[in-house]
């Protein structure tokens, strides 16, 4: 993973990607099996994968796409600060495939306090086709806003 740097301040309208996944290999699905609990046979089973599910291959969880794009959001807010985090799952992941994670920033809620930060989220695989969508929600403090020594505006 290519660690995005952090941001001086997280301006609405500013977008971020870092690379999060690189050749995701068979080993990584099933290690993400036995630390998550989920040994669904269709993530680490290639006969059960090809012949009752009808797949090519065995796939990744979900969550394991979810998890590295997590990578980003820790990345641009700080760990500890996330309030809220989810994702919509659009397509399978497959062995080999990398994933880029993107965040852009949104307006804050005109109604929700300042230092609460928007980010919509997308996953695309290195084809651009997009794997992952979703959103995350941090509270950061001195980081919403103009960068240092910019005027407002």
């Amino acid at each position: 993973m290519t660690p995005a740097p952090r941001p001086a301040a997280l301006i609405p309208g500013s977008e971020h990607a870092a690379v999060v996944v690189e050749n995701l290999s068979r080993a990584q699905i099933v290690q993400y099996a036995g630390v998550s609990g989920d040994c669904s046979p269709q993530h680490v089973d290639e006969e059960y994968a090809k012949q009752v599910g009808g797949y090519p291959t065995v796939f990744a969880h979900g969550m394991l796409t979810m998890a590295a794009a997590g990578h980003l959001v820790t990345d641009l807010v700080g760990d500890g600060k996330t309030v809220t985090f989810g994702m919509r799952f659009l397509r399978q992941v497959w062995p080999g495939d990398s994933l880029t994670a993107r965040a852009r920033v949104e307006e804050p809620d005109s109604d929700g306090p300042a230092e609460i930060v928007r980010l919509t989220i997308t996953v695309v695989n290195q084809h651009g086709q997009p794997v992952a969508s979703g959103y995350a929600t941090a509270l950061v403090n001195g980081l919403v806003g103009e960068p240092p020594g910019l005027p407002p505006s």
